[in-house]
């Protein structure tokens, strides 16, 4: 998750830019926004908690003049959800100031940080480790005076394992960067001056009036200055393995944005059109679950024959509870999130399509609503597989036991949901229905199958002084402890 964006445009208002270019991408990330700003002699960094709106106003965006500029919304997945660890992470060597936005999650994060010789505090986050060993390198080495930023990032980035977009700037250019196996989406547009805009999602140029050229390639960096955009790179080509992240075409991408040359609107309803075919049932109303839920409802209602409609309403000012930084924070926002639409419930037959069940927080809550509001039956269909396994690549979906599927069958979690049926969507026909069947893909939440080991100590803490690494708060060996835990309520609450 994350949302990264960057803009180079001399004699505009980047900083306004860069503020609408986030908003578009606020669904990436909830908890912190931030910006960085350079007029090509210094740059400036505004960041702090919260929403894109919150942070930033006319009087502080008017307050920071510039020609180039990146900014970011967090997700946090490394590193506590707290103002050190907003972005854009700022570092200043000699005359060189830069920034940096990140998107994904390093796994090799301790290991990078021990051979740096960092003491646990040091840094706190994946990103921020980065910007530290990036100015480690200008700092320790002798660098031409031509683009000394950019052969640092030649240097640190062939050392990094995982998931990583970044937006990188100085005083004087954008780097952006996108990992070997291009886990995260990252794309490059052009503005109708001649400027140019990098950013996580296509939907962010629409709104600043700039043309999408192309997505960057997996393992493929570009630096955007007054020369134009020019393409380097930097990893070993036997690295090279496109596994971009199934997810973002059942839930983290906006609806409208381009991903594998695909809309993920029309592959949503492929996917509801899919699950019709292999999971019918006899029903009065086929309806989604707000937002994303939706795409694939109207698909099962037309492969179906049976009506669409709405059945609940969304809480527009209410964030994605998914991505809510804890289990408290996401329980509480279900009931405020949604809200029942009584005269089309009651008395009916529903089919319920939403993307995925984590850890059924949301569901369990969604489904007795829909009872208390009259509903006759409920049928759950889910436009993906079961969520089994931990993601380590950008998601923060915790230890394995906190995650419904692995521990129950789909026969124990239609009880617990309190669903009539419930089915979800194969594999093979979820990967059909995005449309690039051969690009590549990551499932390895929905099959276990990780593209890059994972060590056994990772965790969100693995930096903070006094994380705790033993066997039940250790993420990695949660993936080999037993899945049979049982069907207690108080697992998933």
């Amino acid at each position: 998750m994350c949302g990264i964006f960057g803009v180079y445009a001399p004699g505009r208002m980047v900083a306004h830019l860069t503020y609408l270019g986030l908003y578009a991408l606020q669904h990436r990330g909830q908890e912190s926004a931030g910006m960085a700003v350079s007029n090509f002699e210094d740059v400036m960094v505004v960041k702090e908690m919260g929403l894109v709106s919150n942070v930033f106003d006319d009087r502080v965006l008017t307050s920071l003049p510039g020609d180039v500029a990146i900014g970011q919304t967090r997700y946090s997945t490394t590193g506590a959800s707290q103002w050190r660890n907003a972005q854009p992470i700022y570092r200043g060597v000699g005359d060189l100031q830069f920034a940096l936005g990140h998107n994904g999650n390093l796994v090799n994060t301790e290991a990078l940080a021990q051979e740096a010789g960092m003491l646990p505090g040091t840094v706190a986050s994946d990103s921020d480790l980065v910007g530290e060993l990036v100015a480690q390198e200008l700092f320790g080495t002798s660098h031409s005076a031509e683009n000394p930023l950019l052969e640092a990032m030649m240097v640190i980035l062939p050392k990094l394992e995982g998931a990583f977009c970044f937006s990188v700037m100085d005083q004087t250019q954008i780097i952006g960067v996108r990992d070997p196996n291009g886990f995260r989406p990252l794309a490059l547009g052009r503005l109708d001056d001649g400027g140019w805009v990098l950013a996580s999602e296509s939907p962010a140029f629409d709104v600043v009036g700039a043309t999408f050229v192309r997505e960057l390639e997996p393992g493929e960096m570009i630096v955007i200055d007054a020369d134009g955009v020019t393409s380097y790179r930097p990893f070993d080509d036997s690295k090279v393995n496109p596994k971009l992240c199934i997810f973002e075409f059942v839930y983290f991408a906006r609806p409208d944005s381009m991903l594998y040359g695909q809309n993920v609107h029309q592959a949503r309803v492929r996917m509801g059109e899919a699950l019709a075919e292999q999971a019918p049932v006899e029903a009065d109303l086929v309806m989604g679950v707000p937002e994303s839920g939706i795409p694939a409802a109207e698909g099962y209602a037309k492969a179906s024959g049976i009506t669409f409609g709405h059945g609940l309403v969304k809480n527009r000012y209410i964030g994605r509870t998914f991505i809510a930084p804890n289990q408290a924070l996401r329980a509480l926002g279900v009931r405020m999130k949604l809200n029942p639409l009584r005269d089309n419930i009651a008395g009916k037959r529903l089919v319920v399509v939403d993307d995925s069940i984590v850890r059924g927080t949301t569901t369990k809550g969604m489904i007795s609503m829909l009872r208390e509001a009259g509903a006759k039956e409920v049928h759950l269909r889910i436009s993906s597989p079961p969520y089994k396994w931990p993601c380590f690549y950008g998601m923060d979906t915790g230890i394995r036991s906190e995650l419904l599927a692995a521990n129950l069958s789909v026969d124990e979690i239609r009880a617990y949901t309190g669903a009539d049926t419930l089915s979800y969507l194969h594999i093979d026909k979820l990967i059909s229905a995005t449309g690039a069947v051969k690009a590549g893909f990551c499932d390895a939440c929905l099959t276990g199958n990780y593209p890059i080991e994972i060590p056994v100590n990772l965790t969100k803490n693995v930096l903070e002084v006094g994380s705790v690494r033993d066997d039940q708060n250790s993420i990695g060996n949660s993936l080999v402890a037993d899945a049979s835990i049982g069907s207690s309520d108080s697992l998933f609450s």
